[in-house]
């Protein structure tokens, strides 16, 4: 019995440094991220990315501030982040504001210091969400040129297709889902329930990959939904 303790606790010891130290999953729960990242999926976090804060470590106890080994995150990437109004909460957005930057949504295009970003149509609005809206597909790109992504719309005239200039602080980013007219994020206030700019030390990671993906309606306890709900053209995806 004590050598399957000691077995047992070893490889608990191992599985929290990894957990830790390099990778974490989780779980999708929204469409926030449509058309990149759908309800279901799956995926890992790599925690080395960005470097380590409270936040890598389970429950986020307060034992140290700031980062350890902190390395910038770059524009685009899609991040995992605690909630900065509760500290608790794990959201998933992408990287659209670096400090420093000018960000604003004007005539429902994304503009980054100034310049606008560029939207090129590749689906028509043929498809249509829960509510009967009409659903757009454009790929984006920073005016840089430093990447190229896929967004969803509903079109103009939404609530968000127009805010004043963010400018990002030293130290704090700004976040946006990619199905834009379906995503609380950094353009909507933490007074108002959204996210607001995301403090440095709230980044957990970089989502990288999507292991495994399964529609609406599979359940842990329903085996035979494993076969029946699976989405297996999602499985292994690398995510951009």
């Amino acid at each position: 019995m004590w050598e399957i303790a000691k077995t047992i606790a070893v490889a608990l010891l191992i599985a929290l440094v990894l957990r830790v130290l390099l990778f974490q999953p989780f779980t999708i729960p929204s469409a926030s991220m449509e058309p990149n990242l759908y309800q279901g999926d799956y995926i890992v976090v790599s925690k080395w990315s960005y470097g380590y804060s409270k936040h890598s470590i389970i429950g986020s106890p307060s034992i140290f501030d700031g980062r350890i080994l902190e390395q910038t995150p770059k524009r685009g990437d899609i991040v995992v982040f605690k909630l900065p109004s509760d500290n608790r909460t794990d959201y998933i957005k992408r990287l659209i504001g670096l400090p420093g930057d000018r960000v604003q949504m004007i005539d429902n295009v994304l503009h980054i210091n100034g310049q606008a970003v560029r939207d090129v149509v590749v689906s028509p609005p043929d498809l249509t969400d829960a509510f009967d809206r009409p659903i757009t597909q454009l790929d984006e790109t920073f005016p840089d040129g430093s990447k190229t992504y896929r967004i969803q719309d509903f079109g103009p005239g939404n609530l968000l297709d127009d805010t004043p200039v963010f400018i990002v602080p030293q130290g704090q980013y700004f976040m946006m889902g990619d199905n834009r007219d379906n995503s609380i994020d950094s353009r909507v206030d933490p007074a108002q329930s959204g996210v607001g700019l995301v403090p440095a030390e709230n980044l957990i990671g970089k989502a990288e990959i999507i292991l495994f993906s399964w529609n609406e309606g599979a359940s842990l306890r329903n085996p035979v939904s494993w076969f029946t709900k699976v989405r297996l053209s999602r499985w292994f995806k690398v995510l951009h």
